[in-house]
Order: C-alpha cells, then sequence, then structure tokens
C-alpha cells in the first residue's frame, strides 16, 4: 500500500509512439469485443492492458465518488497511480475518501492541481466562476490540468459507465483518445450503479458517504445536488444550468 503522494510526476518511462498506442486500442476493442457482438468483463479489459501496457505507463482517473475502478485496476497492476484532480472545490468527504483509498489500497494516489489556487482564480476571474461559467472554471480547474497530467503516461482507465447519462450510452471498453494522445479504457461501462455499490461491499472498497444518499455522481461541492430516485445519475452536476459534462470525456 502507498501512502498518498501529492503532486507527484510520473514515474519515468519511455513512451510509445502514438502510432503503436493507436494501433494497440484497435487491437484491444478487436480482442474484448464491443455491444453487439459481447462484451470482456471488467477483470479481462483490465488483464489485457496489464499485458499490453507497463503499470508505469498507466494511470487510473479517480473522482473519489468510490475506489471501485482502482480496486478492480490493482488487483493486475498493483501500484498503479491514481490521478485524483484536486480541483480546490471538493466536499471535505471526497478528500477523507481519498485518503482512505491511498491507504487501503495497493495503488499510488496523485494530486493533480490546477495551475491558480481558488483564490488566484478568483483574482483573476472573480468569485464563484461556477457559476457564472461552468464550462470555463471545469476547463481551468480539471481539464487542463489533466491534461497535463496525462502526457506521461500511454494509457489512462476511466470510471465512465453507459447507464450514467444520454450522452454516456455508447461509451466502448477501448478507444484512442485523440486529445490527449493516449488510450482510454473504461472497464467499468457496462455496470450500473448497483452493480458498483455491491461490489464494493463485496470486498470492502472505500465508498463516499453521500453516494448514497442520493448523491450517485458526485463532483465539486457547489456543482453537484442530491437526486430524485429514478432520475439520471447525473442529473445533480450542475443542476439548473445548460451543462451535462465537465469536458473530460467529450
Amino acid at each position: 500500500m502507498s501512502a498518498r503522494n501529492i503532486g507527484l510526476a510520473p514515474r519515468a518511462t519511455t513512451l510509445r509512439r502514438h502510432e503503436e498506442l493507436r494501433a494497440l486500442a484497435e487491437q484491444g476493442n478487436a480482442e474484448l469485443g464491443s455491444l453487439t457482438d459481447g462484451e470482456a468483463s471488467a477483470y479481462e479489459v483490465v488483464a489485457w492492458v496489464a499485458r499490453n501496457f507497463a503499470t508505469e505507463a498507466t494511470a487510473v482517473a479517480c473522482s473519489m465518488a468510490d475506489a471501485v475502478l482502482p480496486h478492480v485496476v490493482a488487483q493486475s497492476m498493483p501500484g498503479v497511480d491514481v490521478l485524483f484532480l484536486d480541483t480546490g472545490y471538493h466536499f471535505a468527504k471526497t478528500y477523507e475518501t481519498r485518503d482512505r483509498v491511498a491507504s487501503a489500497l495497493d495503488v499510488r494516489v496523485v494530486d493533480v492541481l490546477p495551475e491558480q489556487t481558488v483564490a488566484e482564480q478568483d483574482a483573476e476571474f472573480g468569485a464563484t466562476l461556477f457559476a457564472r461559467d461552468p464550462g470555463l472554471c471545469c476547463a481551468r480547474r480539471k481539464v487542463a490540468p489533466l491534461h497535463r497530467a496525462l502526457t506521461g503516461y500511454e494509457l489512462w482507465f476511466t470510471g465512465v459507465r453507459r447507464d450514467e447519462a444520454p450522452t454516456r450510452t455508447t461509451t466502448p471498453l477501448v478507444a484512442w483518445d485523440e486529445r490527449n494522445g493516449l488510450v482510454k479504457v473504461n472497464p467499468l461501462a457496462a455496470w450500473s450503479f448497483d452493480d458498483l455499490i455491491d461490489y464494493a461491499g463485496a470486498f470492502g472498497v472505500p465508498v463516499h458517504e453521500l453516494l448514497t444518499q442520493g448523491y450517485p455522481s458526485i463532483g465539486c461541492e457547489p456543482c453537484t445536488k442530491p437526486v430524485a430516485a429514478g432520475a439520471d445519475p447525473r442529473s445533480g452536476r450542475w443542476a439548473g444550468l445548460d451543462k451535462t459534462e465537465c469536458g473530460l470525456h467529450l
């Protein structure tokens, strides 16, 4: 197990050319199947990654709503980097979950920080940018920091699931991420929210306290509201605004 590591750079490794990585993404799609012809399980997806990518060249993105994805990945790739986007706006319980993940799982938690603190951003753009221009706030505090962090890896895992929102219903298991220049893998794409909770309970995986208190999708505190029973799991994100995605998965 690894103690929490703040702001660490990716571990040194020689990265392969984009052409080779793009070909591996295509290979992964062919080997692991699709929605139409049957898919590999989450563990099979991670095992494929472990055969084709070094742990040091692999990252797991985790919002710390739960640690199911890091737990699944660490079974085949112990010591993997888990990237936490520390926007400065998280619930206190989110930071508590991050610390529990760092102490309980065989992973290396890395806090990914924006270039500006909240106070510095407020000084330049005015307070509560998230309310006036949430797209710009997300771009500065999430999208750009993750893009910088991913330059040191060949592949990143995400916890995106198809049941989360209409914008995610066609999420593939493996894709080439053109914007960030690496392979993107979504091993939990076919899982439901109940699958997530059941797995966490079965294996004692850390889960954010709010996850089972009406917050099935947890982001920054000012932009996350509870969700009515049966509603879109992400309807509590940027509630009342014409925004459904932060931009990380567009």
